[in-house]
């Protein structure tokens, strides 16, 4: 009997065959969160990129920003970078889940708070440097994101199901999709079946249009959180999509367009 892994696999393959068939191209794209300097587990991460050709959305922590992360950057030519909120502190109202742009901070003092991140990432990577958002914990007051376009930026990026592709006037969201880190036990692997199955019932439902079809499957990482396991799923994940010709990359710049 085959492993829930070897089924796992043969059961993305199966609905990649279904999307070649009909000569259709499933776009993917990578985001990978809570970067502020270089080091051995984001070496790991350039790598993987480098070897498989795979472009990463890498979300960058202003206040934590180490100057050395733009010499390493400039030497990865696959690699963009967003915005990933402002200090990643939680302030989040008693009862509530973590998040750092809204609860008991103003909306005021949030905006302020983008603004001057934006600019320091600005400052520092220049054309690397993409305008979209990713909020910390995957969470933002929706006031906020109204008033995201007026700070400079173009795009939010989130986790899982995109309600609204356009959530304010020239805003565009593209969300994560999978991700293969178990938060719920000490930051492990979720496992091969429960990853694929993941991926595939995204595929699905775009493929039927109960999702939105010109939305990439967004695969998200943690590179400083992943143990040997999501490594391993990762790269083996990487290496698939990359080998079969339904499958295609996006690079962050062609998902987002910056305001003119």
């Amino acid at each position: 009997m085959k492993s829930l892994a070897v089924q796992a696999w043969q059961w993305l393959g199966r609905e990649l065959d279904t999307w070649a068939d009909t000569g259709k191209t499933v776009h993917f794209w990578w985001r990978d969160d809570d970067a502020t300097e270089p080091g051995v587990a984001l070496d790991r991460l350039a790598g993987l990129s480098h070897n498989w050709d795979v472009p990463l959305a890498l979300a960058v922590i202003p206040t934590g920003l180490n100057p050395e992360l733009v010499d390493f950057l400039q030497q990865n030519s696959l690699t963009c970078v967003f915005q990933h909120g402002f200090t990643h502190e939680n302030h989040a109202a008693p009862g509530q889940r973590k998040l750092e742009l809204g609860g008991t901070q103003t909306i005021e003092k949030s905006i302020a708070d983008l603004e001057q991140g934006y600019q320091v990432l600005n400052e520092h990577f220049s054309a690397r440097f993409k305008p979209v958002l990713v909020p910390p914990w995957n969470r933002i007051d929706d006031e906020l994101v109204a008033r995201l376009v007026e700070i400079g930026f173009c795009g939010i990026s989130t986790m899982k199901v995109c309600r609204n592709a356009y959530p304010a006037p020239g805003l565009r969201q593209v969300n994560t999709h999978l991700d293969p880190v178990n938060w719920r036990h000490q930051g492990g692997f979720i496992g091969v079946y429960p990853a694929i199955a993941i991926l595939v019932q995204h595929l699905i439902a775009k493929r039927l249009g109960y999702r939105d079809y010109n939305e990439p499957t967004g695969i998200l990482t943690h590179h400083l959180a992943q143990n040997e396991a999501v490594w391993q799923f990762l790269e083996d994940l990487l290496q698939f999509l990359s080998e079969h010709p339904a499958a295609a990359w996006l690079d962050a710049s062609t998902i987002w367009q910056p305001l003119k």
